[in-house]
């Protein structure tokens, strides 16, 4: 944590209790210039109790008073280590109002073209709960027969080098455990970059290379089918048979 809690509280305090300067207070509690002028002339934060952060273990005197003898003194943060980490966003991240609503499409066209995302990557990057994830994996979602799968990146909801960050990890951790991928899954684990600059792969595999002749009227197996078509025998030497000797067979 870089900043005091109840930043702009604590400027009241430090702008009615100190003689730093409007920078000064700026700069330690994140604000700009002129709203911490704002608030010395009673424009900003009318009404705001001060928030004193020497009481609050935010600062100490000492740092006040290196201020106030030095302007271009930046005022330090008192150290607290109940409070490292505590940037570390945790769980999925913010979605304004406006987006929300496109984030089921977002969330069937990660499911559909890229099945190999776990439902935590997913949640952080369109920012949603994973009982509404399952839900779209599943097909239970309430509206899922209305939602068109769009992709995340067009609707604002993650950047493109997060999503390819995500399928990269992906792919890294799907290769030490060692599975096998189809050609589909290896097209999906690769980057935007590295799909754009990879060569065409073959229309026809090198092991069907001898059927392209015999589709134009070429046999590739040579003279064994001409004997064999000459072994068939056609339909008038079939009903060509030869006369019998009457004479013979009355006879006795």
């Amino acid at each position: 944590m870089n900043k005091p809690i109840m930043a702009k509280a604590t400027a009241v305090w430090l702008v009615d209790n100190t003689t730093l300067s409007f920078k000064q207070i700026a700069d330690f509690c994140g604000l700009h210039e002129l709203e911490v002028q704002g608030i010395a002339d009673g424009d900003v934060a009318a009404g705001v109790k001060g928030f004193d952060p020497i009481a609050n273990n935010q600062l100490v005197m000492d740092e006040i008073e290196k201020g106030q003898a030095n302007p271009l003194h930046k005022l330090k943060l008192k150290f607290n280590a109940a409070a490292v980490g505590e940037e570390k966003r945790r769980g999925p991240r913010y979605t304004p109002l406006s987006k929300r609503q496109d984030r089921p499409a977002a969330i069937l066209w990660l499911v559909k073209f890229h099945p190999e995302l776990t439902d935590g990557q997913i949640g952080k990057l369109v920012g949603t709960t994973k009982p509404t994830i399952q839900s779209i994996r599943e097909r239970t979602h309430w509206n899922i027969s209305a939602i068109q799968p769009i992709d995340p990146v067009a609707l604002g909801l993650c950047k493109q080098s997060e999503l390819d960050a995500a399928v990269q990890k992906a792919a890294a951790k799907k290769a030490a455990e060692g599975a096998v991928m189809s050609d589909d899954e290896r097209r999906k684990l690769v980057s935007t970059e590295q799909s754009l600059g990879a060569e065409p792969e073959p229309k026809m595999p090198s092991s069907m290379s001898g059927l392209e002749t015999f589709a134009f009227g070429e046999d590739p197996r040579g003279d064994a089918e001409d004997e064999e078509k000459e072994q068939i025998l056609d339909a008038e030497s079939l009903f060509n048979l030869p006369e019998s000797n009457t004479d013979e067979d009355e006879q006795p």
